[in-house]
């Protein structure tokens, strides 16, 4: 009998089609996985199994009367916390949205319902977005599927785990400075920043308004394509939309499955390479080792640089904050959410304030509202912002060199949880390396390059394209998962250890 929850949605998506499995028995796979086994995992944070059933019996029924369905009908998905999904509660991993319900869908979890996939529920994430290990959720912290003692990344962490605990064959996430990838990297699983602006962000709860954005994330390229596929296009409800076409996206990974990179130019960026000894011996020889691959087939390496890198995580950190504490302004205890009445007002607001945000919101708040007040803006914010365009005039003169860049996506694997929640900036250097793309808003990918010999976790590799240019991560990241996975006899994420099965 088929494992369903452990095929690609490429082939549940084949599998539909030919009658050979219906929705309904796919939704209900992966809802008896979820109870077997997210207990200890905790990557989803509510479960919508009634909807999800009745979106795949409406689609079986569909189906059968001959009614022709987008690729993805009837192949279930999870959703990250921070997209309003209409009738199921939208927390954003907040106490302050305990209970909320919104009364309007996002513009892709709409894109979702129309392309007839089943949402299996909501997942974990750091509390508004904010962390790199999705320990600052405030409903306790996501564990990794590969370690149940380490972290899954941040601040998407449940949607990377609930891909390689098999709970879900696709997820969406949102990336602010590496939330979609850097899970990803520590999972062994594959997550898509898009251009800025590819995927509407109507609907999502801001963090950082010029950084935030939504993509897929999945267990193999392709499937992250079709899912690309199903999010992007232009949006009228979001000023910050591209009015252009999704890129040819499912057909680029169909192209690099070939294994043929035959005048392709690859850079290696010297600033995030780890060339200065700063990241794990492992995590730099499984970069090595893709860089040989994607020679033997037809790649060419060059080294490039991009100096302004060094400032970029300082920039970001506070170009973050900043945004943070203007966007956040709206959780006052007046128009939606928690609310611990008290005397007036203002004593209310305060008191939900501070009950409702966790620590690191706090933390950013506090940050940010500093440096937007007067006498500090021009000094932080404002060289924050041309420290900004100095990473992309950087970006720009790399990409005249070559048609992608790569680099390690995190420093280290996955390390254990509460090793680094009193040690921010030890957390915010985890996102060293895919921080500068949300500043340039450039499109990027994380797949797997296999396992760190010292301590058997999961590496990612990370792929850099020009903005407009996301097809040619899926060429380049098909073609290495190509190679890659002959070699493993399948996506990286089978070698998973077994989860252990509840009664």
């Amino acid at each position: 009998m088929t494992d369903w929850t452990r095929a690609t949605a490429a082939r549940m998506a084949d599998a539909l089609a030919a009658g050979e499995v219906t929705s309904v028995e796919l939704v209900q796979a992966h809802l008896d996985r979820i109870a077997a086994v997210d207990g200890p995992v905790h990557a989803f944070l509510h479960i919508d199994a009634e909807g999800a059933l009745e979106t795949a019996r409406a689609v079986d029924a569909d189906r059968a009367a001959g009614v022709e369905l987008p690729r993805l009908a009837g192949v279930p998905i999870g959703i990250k916390d921070v997209l309003v999904t209409k009738g199921l509660p939208t927390t954003a991993g907040s106490r302050i949205l305990e209970g909320w319900i919104p009364p309007y869908d996002a513009t892709v979890t709409r894109r979702v319902r129309e392309a007839r996939m089943p949402i299996l529920g909501k997942t974990n994430m750091d509390e508004f977005a904010m962390g790199s290990s999705t320990e600052h959720s405030g409903y306790g912290p996501t564990r990794n599927p590969w370690d149940l003692s380490r972290i899954p990344g941040g601040s998407g962490g449940g949607s990377a785990a609930a891909l390689a605990a098999f709970e879900a064959p696709l997820t969406i996430g949102s990336d602010t400075g590496g939330s979609i990838r850097q899970p990803a990297s520590v999972t062994a699983t594959v997550g898509v920043k898009p251009t800025y602006g590819g995927v509407s962000r109507f609907g999502a709860i801001a963090l950082a308004s010029s950084l935030d954005q939504l993509g897929p994330c999945g267990r193999t390229v392709l499937d992250t394509a079709l899912l690309h596929e199903v999010m992007g296009g232009h949006d009228e409800m979001d000023a910050t939309s591209l009015d252009e076409p999704v890129p040819a996206v499912v057909s680029a990974a169909m192209e690099g499955a070939t294994m043929d990179l035959t005048g392709v130019k690859v850079g290696v960026v010297r600033e995030l390479s780890g060339a200065d000894g700063g990241y794990q011996a492992g995590v730099t020889q499984r970069f090595e080792e893709s860089l040989d691959r994607l020679r033997e087939m037809g790649a060419e390496i060059v080294e490039v640089s991009c100096p302004s890198f060094e400032y970029a995580l300082a920039a970001y950190y506070v170009i973050l904050p900043s945004e943070a504490s203007s966007n956040l302004a709206k959780f006052d205890s007046v128009r939606f959410g928690k609310r611990v009445e008290k005397a007036t007002v203002e004593k209310t607001m305060l008191a939900t304030r501070a009950e409702g945000f966790g620590d690191e919101v706090k933390r950013r708040i506090i940050l940010g509202t500093y440096a937007l007040s007067a006498g500090y803006y021009d000094a932080y914010y404002g060289s924050a912002q041309k420290v900004r365009t100095l990473v992309q005039r950087d970006f720009d003169a790399a990409f005249a060199q070559c048609d992608v860049l790569v680099s390690p996506t995190t420093p280290t694997t996955p390390f254990k949880i509460g090793e680094r929640i009193d040690d921010p900036l030890a957390m915010y250097l985890n996102d060293i390396a895919t921080i500068p793309a949300n500043l340039a808003g450039i499109p990027g990918m994380s797949l797997p390059s296999g396992v760190a010999p010292e301590d058997g976790l999961p590496v990612g590799f990370q792929i850099l394209a020009p903005a407009h240019e996301d097809a040619r991560l899926y060429r380049i990241g098909a073609a290495l998962e190509a190679s890659l996975t002959a070699e493993w006899g399948g996506p990286l994420s089978t070698q998973a250890p077994e989860l252990e099965v509840a009664e």
